[in-house]
């Protein structure tokens, strides 16, 4: 697939879901490799282009939209964060600990009245390569992806179950 691009699965997040993707069951051919197609949706969840605007590197877009849908249809979305979860959480990674107060969360600077521009963004160096997401264990980064993954595939169920059929 060449080098890996920003924003795309780094080794140690596909070794961790390697293991819970399902399997070929051999009669439709072969699969598009999982990595490059997963690769794909998450630039697609990450930039929101449309389908056939993503770029030739993750395959067909046909394919990966098929992959997507039919992974959100059948719950497999679902089933890789849990499963992902669970081994984190099995090895000790994750803290489940979380105690949030009402009196102690502050409100958001445009419910204050605070400034409405935003504070000028840091210019980053020229030809800086660190990864995006240097000091996070790799779980956390793959949990942060396949939540946004499936926060869409629940709004895209939500989407097609009320909207009408329609006929061409």
């Amino acid at each position: 697939m060449g080098r890996a691009e920003r924003g795309d699965l780094s080794d140690a997040e596909w070794e961790r879901l390697r293991q819970f993707l399902p399997v070929s069951n051999g009669r439709c051919g072969r699969w598009r490799d999982h990595r490059q197609v997963i690769d794909g949706i998450l630039y697609r969840v990450r930039t929101g282009v449309h389908w056939r605007d993503l770029p030739e590197r993750f395959g067909p877009w046909k394919t990966v939209y098929e992959r997507h849908r039919l992974w959100s249809a059948d719950g497999t979305w679902e089933r890789l964060l849990q499963q992902v979860q669970a081994a984190a959480d099995a090895v000790g990674e994750i803290d489940w600990d979380i105690s949030v107060d009402s009196t102690t969360v502050r409100a958001h600077q445009h419910a204050a009245g605070a400034r409405t521009d935003p504070p000028p963004a840091p210019a980053a160096p020229k030809g800086d390569n660190a990864p995006e997401h240097q000091g996070e264990p790799p779980w956390q980064s793959l949990l942060g992806r396949l939540l946004e993954v499936v926060s869409e595939a629940r709004a895209w169920a939500a989407r097609a179950a009320v909207s009408p059929a329609r006929f061409i």
